[in-house]
């Protein structure tokens, strides 16, 4: 798993070329290593890193990596345009994940640092 890190008030800020969350092994795994280097449970990273399964509610990907981050209570900020998923239940659970404290969907950076501080 390859990804940059920048540390920013306190928030891991993940930049990569490759998707590094796939599945729910790969999600602990990125959590578990942000918190021992970085010594933080908050992380952002762009929508271009998770696996495009996690979007499809249907594969049950995005249950099982939210189910790590609540159990370990971690913070995740997905950043990206999710304007071109059409899908009800995939708006209904943007919607709900941003009404909660575990998972976010945010257009930018600076919105998912204001996010992840304030949860």
């Amino acid at each position: 798993m390859t990804y940059d890190v920048k540390l920013t008030e306190g928030i891991a800020v993940i930049s990569s070329k490759n998707q590094i969350i796939t599945n729910a092994q790969s999600a602990l795994d990125l959590l578990a290593s942000i918190n021992y280097n970085y010594n933080t449970y908050k992380i952002a990273v762009d929508k271009s890193a998770v696996h495009e399964d996690f979007f499809k509610l249907s594969t049950g990907l995005a249950g099982e990596i939210v189910q790590k981050f609540v159990n370990y209570n971690c913070r995740l900020a997905i950043i990206g345009d999710f304007s071109s998923y059409t899908s009800k239940p995939l708006q209904d659970y943007i919607y709900e994940c941003n009404k909660g404290r575990h998972l976010f969907f945010v257009a930018n950076e600076q919105e998912a640092i204001a996010r992840l501080k304030g949860a």
